[in-house]
């Protein structure tokens, strides 16, 4: 299979790594410098996207354009996910996006929507969210952190909105789920979430050892949406 790599920093160059180890081949590379539309995707059987929240629709919509399924990495520009998802449908284009592509963080997802069910009711308990990620992360809070919040705001009747602190913890009022988000140097990332009450606390955590599990997660999407027509996440790959 023939990958575009759509950004070419760590993250693409730990995509680089495995997608070779699969037998896969790296048709181009677009960054900053040689940016996408200066490439033939022609000679492409699928993309992956990790670049800039801002560029990211930009890069969608050229994949888009040139019937290149595309695997979107990218985060923090999901409020325009509803016009993307249009026109992927209406163009019969293909998308694959996640807020992480971790097998492991997508298992955690489910782990996580299964404690704030059986929390729900329980009010003397009261949840946070905490992230950490290295000092080059661009947004806060990660989309891997405002995934895990709003799968608790769906799960549990105490909480309606959530609310950031970076660097420290936010106040919160009744109905009002905190994030802390922490940026640190050359961490990869972790994320826990903890229900404490006067008596005790639960706490289920995922920390990430390195950035190979992401790179893994975004060649194994992109293998499962070459051929196909429409939008998918990480559920329909691992069948979650």
């Amino acid at each position: 299979m023939r990958i575009a790599l759509i950004g070419y920093g760590k993250m693409g160059k730990a995509i680089e790594e495995i997608a070779l180890s699969r037998g896969h081949e790296i048709s181009l590379k677009a960054t900053s410098s040689n940016p996408l539309k200066d490439h033939d995707l022609s000679q492409s059987d699928v993309a992956i996207e990790f670049s800039r929240p801002e560029l990211a629709v930009d890069h969608i919509n050229t994949c888009i354009s040139n019937s290149l399924p595309v695997v979107v990495g990218t985060t923090a520009w999901h409020e325009q996910l509803p016009g993307v998802i249009e026109r992927t449908q209406k163009e019969n284009g293909s998308i694959l996006y996640a807020s992480n592509f971790s097998i492991g963080v997508n298992i955690f997802f489910e782990i996580n929507k299964k404690l704030a069910s059986l929390m729900s009711g329980h009010s003397e308990y009261k949840a946070c969210i905490e992230e950490i990620h290295h000092l080059q992360k661009l947004d806060a809070p990660s989309g891997t952190a405002i995934t895990l919040a709003d799968q608790i705001l769906e799960n549990n009747e105490s909480y309606m909105s959530w609310v950031l602190g970076e660097e420290k913890a936010p106040h919160t009022n009744d109905g009002q789920l905190g994030i802390t988000s922490y940026r640190k140097p050359d961490v990869p990332g972790t994320h826990t979430i903890t229900y404490s009450s006067d008596i005790d606390s639960i706490t289920i955590t995922h920390e990430a050892h390195n950035r190979k599990g992401f790179a893994l997660g975004a060649v194994i999407a992109a293998e499962f949406i070459f051929g196909k027509k429409g939008v998918f996440t990480m559920n329909d790959v691992l069948n979650l």
